[in-house]
């Protein structure tokens, strides 16, 4: 019996060793004990061995997991170390197995399609900080130019006169627009020169206007403002009625207008229109020249030097882009007064229409048309050298002129 225990111990170590190093032991459990086959090498032949399971267990619980089904009546065992020989210095290390079954994740091919770009993108700038510009409650708008017009003949012979003419205009715009508050103030300036052979150097245009508008509004998003409007319009130098030149017929502050009102004005400034509404206006008009306020010239009574008015203003200007390159600017005052002639309409009409040549070069053609009831139209109607004071006309003026214009 004894001999018998040897031999199957001997055969389990034989057969435990070989399992280890091959990986392909099997193992056949029956009631109490267990028949193992195990090829070994160094034998080259089968052993059976036959060996109690409560002492199978005790050697085989430190490398394998041992399940036992007692429906089935088998048993699993389940690998809890592998077992590797180093190969240099032959020792015996066992690796824990993984908890996990599948540890290792399977190859797979990625694929991604292909993408065409039709815009690329050469250069990107990319601003990490950007800080916001304080806003802007005052802007301005200047410009300055100078229109010449010249004739010049050397035996010509459909005839004509040799001749020079000049106008000179600046325009300054001043504009503070805050939340609520809108402060519109404007300067024009206007002088034109002509001279022709053998006559003397005669004045073309003459104009001198400040506008000035204060406005609030009840909230940032309406476009009416309740507003006072200031308006003045006068000349620079004398003014006569070619060919005579030794009477003037107008000077500084003669005539010279001002407007005063109290009323509405509707803005839009992404179309640039705006119109203004005032039932409470004050028109006066000065004439500050003695010859001319004891000839009571343009409305004023005979010795006095000023005229007062009360009643509506009607103001509007819009500017739009009529074609590339050509704006247009139309400018209109109507007024009646309540207290003399009401119905009577003052008209001070302005269309103007700017051509743009290049970044300096403008061609302007504009037309300018006043009526005035208080303005009487003189004229020599007999022809004896006397004028005679008539009604009141229309006076229309008409502009053609080529230049240079400076914006800043």
């Amino acid at each position: 019996m004894k001999r018998v225990f040897t031999i199957a111990i001997i055969g389990f170590f034989c057969t435990f060793s070989s399992a280890q190093i091959t990986d392909s032991t099997k193992v056949a459990v029956k009631t109490d004990t267990l028949k193992i086959s195990t090829p070994i090498d160094t034998l080259k032949t089968e052993v059976f061995v036959t060996i109690k399971k409560s002492l199978l267990d005790s050697l085989l619980k430190p490398f394998y997991r041992i399940e036992v089904d007692t429906i089935r009546k088998d048993t699993t065992y389940t690998p809890r170390f592998r077992m590797r020989i180093n190969a240099i210095t032959k020792d015996t290390i066992y690796i824990p197995v993984p908890k996990a079954k599948s540890y290792i994740a399977l190859k797979r091919k990625l694929v991604i399609d292909t993408l065409k770009i039709k815009n690329h993108i050469k250069t990107v700038n990319i601003d990490t900080t950007k800080l916001a510009a304080a806003p802007i409650w005052w802007k301005q708008k200047n410009s300055i130019g100078l229109d010449i017009s010249e004739a010049a003949f050397v035996n010509w012979n459909a005839g004509g006169n040799n001749s020079i003419s000049g106008l000179l205009k600046v325009s300054l715009l001043r504009t503070y627009k805050k939340l609520h508050l809108l402060w519109n103030n404007e300067l024009f300036a206007r002088y034109g020169l002509n001279q022709q052979q053998e006559r003397g150097l005669r004045k073309t245009d003459d104009k001198l206007q400040l506008n000035s508008t204060f406005g609030y509004r009840k909230d940032t998003v309406s476009n009416w403002f309740y507003s006072v409007k200031f308006n003045l319009k006068t000349q620079f130098t004398e003014g006569f009625s070619y060919p005579d030149t030794s009477t003037p017929i107008s000077r500084f502050f003669a005539p010279g207008y001002l407007f005063l009102g109290i009323g509405a004005q509707y803005e839009i400034k992404q179309r640039r229109f705006s119109m203004y509404l005032s039932p409470i206006t004050l028109k006066s008009t000065f004439v500050l020249d003695e010859n001319l306020s004891n000839d009571g010239a343009f409305g004023v009574e005979k010795g006095k030097k000023s005229r007062h008015e009360f009643g509506t203003l009607v103001q509007s200007t819009w500017h739009t882009k009529v074609v590339e390159n050509v704006i247009m600017s139309n400018r209109l005052s109507l007024y009646t007064d309540y207290l003399n002639h009401f119905g009577n309409v003052d008209i001070d009409w302005e269309l103007n229409f700017k051509l743009t040549i290049n970044k300096y070069m403008k061609a302007n053609i504009g037309t300018h048309l006043i009526y005035d009831d208080d303005i009487k139209f003189k004229d020599d109607i007999d022809g004896d050298g006397t004028l005679e004071t008539l009604g009141a006309r229309v006076q229309l003026k008409q502009l053609l002129g080529i230049g240079v214009l400076f914006s800043f």
